[in-house]
């Protein structure tokens, strides 16, 4: 009995403990599973309210399959470490769900059953540095076989990861995307959102049934939830009696409009109509009593930076006050519009709203200048204007204008003698092609019968790729595209989902290295446009002398014996300074990146040694305390 109480009671407390750990663990996981603590700055890990929600409210199962080249993926560590990411979030969802989300992971190995089901499924297999592509995809199913599929889980969308996962499982439970009807001038979002088009057209393909209106509509598609009217060419009476039935009936519209598009003549060059450089919102808005202005909008407070040429030709960073970055602060926090985005708006030479107070409907401002802008001449300010220029025409207001507003409330008809007649050309053909199209149209409704939501915003240039996305890597660097996007959802109901599209990118750059690289870049630069200089003046002396041999060697003299013992000394010096300028350059381009080349070996001794030393040297301490008197 001494000898279990004393040198085998230690070994079974120990067995005791151990047993009761593993206990412990395996019967809290399932209460466990989904909990969280989350540390990262934005709290790239925590689930939203909106997602919670929208997870627990799922009635019928849904299957998730999870398409992964586990193989393949592990020679790209980006791709592998989101994978981790991706699973961990799916694992959380299931959880969340009481299980009713069923999750699975398929590795789609080359010529396997799961590889067939990819590609049936219409995942992209990516090709690789090897013989075998890579997948990396997300099959969504419900009960009725109803399915969504993501083709690719890009690691430069692990921002939208959650958005991304649960507006699938929101169409899987209510599979019925809104139908969005599109009418627009703009060449950018007349492309097919994949190969063609801005980047905020293929997300609108992605989220909603979008039906594209053309210029000579003579009937609205049946059954629209929203109607997006971007920067479109001048409507005729009877396209814009059309427009207010649908706002009369309570309809949902977002109209943007813009009085200097910058981006009108950025499609097909061969377009022989293309898009005009302004538009405005014509009867309507004077029925509505909103006026867009004539003049653009720069607000140097809010100036965008451009890279510019100063008066001695060098290359300069300047602000430009046409180009707007609207920040959080001045817009509404309270309209789910853009009360949660995070980041800056940039706009291109917006335009103004005034919205009288007898205005029919109840209005809110979404995004306002600073306190000092100016108005600037539509004309002008559609060209390319300087900074410098701008500034010359600047003539400071002394009060906030209004960019973009939202509009709620029933509304009366602005044709008060009904329907006008149709545009007939007088062609047989064309005018009883209108008349079939417009046989459908509904008599003429004067009063409303609903309240209407309208979102003006007076740019059409934000929609531009060039505004918001940075063309190295493709970063998102602004919330344009959301602002689009959150107007859409917010109009047609599904405001949940803004939180999920509004949260910020989960590029976590590193401070300390952006720093050393920007340092390095700068004197780099400046030291090589330097010597750069200096190697062009010496190659151009080197020249003249090189002129002056030919000349000699024509009367048969030699080169150098034909120099003073000055030119022969400074021949000699510019041939030295030749090579020591190319060897410095050289130098410099070496050094370039040794501080970051110093980090990343002290970072990565770190990482690997750093652990086990701390665990050799507590272990020491703790032995060295315990040996003590």
């Amino acid at each position: 009995m001494n000898w279990v109480t004393g040198r085998a009671w230690p070994w079974l407390m120990a067995a005791a403990i151990t047993a009761l750990f593993v206990l412990v663990n395996v019967a809290l996981q399932p209460v466990l599973a989904s909990a969280r603590i989350d540390f990262t700055e934005r709290q790239l890990y925590t689930v939203s309210d909106a997602t919670r929600a929208t997870v627990r409210a799922v009635t019928e199962p849904i299957d998730l399959t999870l398409v992964y080249s586990r193989r393949v993926g592990q020679d790209y560590p980006r791709i592998r470490a989101h994978a981790a990411r991706v699973r961990e979030v799916l694992d959380g969802y299931a959880s969340l769900s009481g299980r009713r989300l069923r999750v699975r992971e398929l590795d789609a190995a080359p010529f396997s059953t799961a590889e067939d089901a990819a590609l049936a499924a219409g995942l992209t297999a990516v090709p690789t540095q090897g013989t075998d592509p890579l997948y990396f995809g997300l099959i969504g199913r419900n009960s009725v076989d109803d399915e969504r599929v993501i083709p690719f889980l890009a690691p430069e969308r692990a921002g939208s990861l959650e958005y991304d996962l649960t507006r699938m499982i929101a169409r899987l439970d209510d599979p019925a995307p809104p139908r969005v009807g599109l009418l627009t001038s703009l060449a950018g979002l007349r492309g097919d959102g994949v190969d063609t088009g801005y980047r905020v057209l293929a997300e609108m393909r992605r989220a909603y049934a979008l039906q594209p209106i053309p210029d000579t509509f003579a009937s609205l598609p049946e059954g629209l939830d929203v109607l997006v009217i971007a920067h479109a060419r001048p409507l005729n009476a009877y396209q814009t009696w059309l427009i207010d039935q649908f706002v009369v009936a309570g309809g949902r519209l977002v109209w943007l409009v813009d009085p200097a598009a910058k981006i009108a003549g950025a499609g097909d060059l061969f377009d022989i109509d293309p898009a005009p450089t302004s538009s405005d919102l014509g009867q309507l808005g004077r029925h509505w009593q909103v006026v867009l202005a004539e003049g653009a909008v720069a607000d140097a407070g809010n100036a965008l930076p451009v890279q510019t040429l100063s008066p001695d030709g060098r290359r300069e960073i300047a602000g430009q006050p046409l180009f707007i970055a609207a920040t959080p602060a001045q817009m509404s926090r309270t309209d789910p519009v853009t009360s949660e985005l995070q980041r800056s708006v940039n706009l291109g030479a917006p335009g103004a709203l005034f919205i009288a107070a007898t205005s029919p409907f109840k209005t809110e401002p979404l995004i306002a200048t600073g306190p000092a802008p100016s108005f600037i001449p539509a004309a002008q300010a559609a060209m390319e204007m300087a900074p410098s220029e701008v500034i010359l025409a600047y003539d400071t207001l002394d009060a906030p204008l209004t960019l973009a507003a939202r509009l709620t409330g029933p509304v009366t008809s602005a044709f008060a003698d009904g329907r006008p007649p149709l545009p007939l050309s007088g062609d047989p053909v064309e005018d009883e092609l209108l008349r079939a199209e417009a046989a459908g149209a509904p008599a003429h409704r004067a009063e409303p019968s609903g309240p209407a939501t309208i979102v003006l915003v007076a740019d059409a240039d934000f929609l531009d790729d060039g505004f918001y996305i940075n063309p190295t890597g493709g970063a998102v660097i602004a919330d344009n595209g959301t602002l689009l996007l959150n107007a859409i959802d917010a109009v047609s109901g599904i405001d949940g989902l803004l939180e999920l599209r509004s949260r910020a990118e989960s590029a976590r750059p590193m401070a300390l290295v952006d720093r050393m690289r920007g340092r390095a870049e700068a004197e780099y630069f400046e030291e090589q446009a330097r010597l750069e200089e200096l190697l062009l003046d010496r190659q151009r002396r080197l020249d003249d002398f090189q002129a002056q041999s030919v000349s000699l060697a024509a009367v048969g003299s030699d080169f150098e014996a034909g120099l003073t013992p000055d030119e022969r000394a400074e021949l000699q010096a510019l041939r030295a300074d030749v090579l020591d300028t190319r060897a410095r350059l050289r130098e410099i381009e070496r050094g370039f990146r040794s501080e970051i080349d110093a980090l990343e070996t002290t970072l990565k001794a770190v990482n690997i040694w750093g652990g086990a030393l701390l665990a050799i040297f507590t272990g020491l301490f703790i032995w060295w305390r315990q040996k003590r008197p």
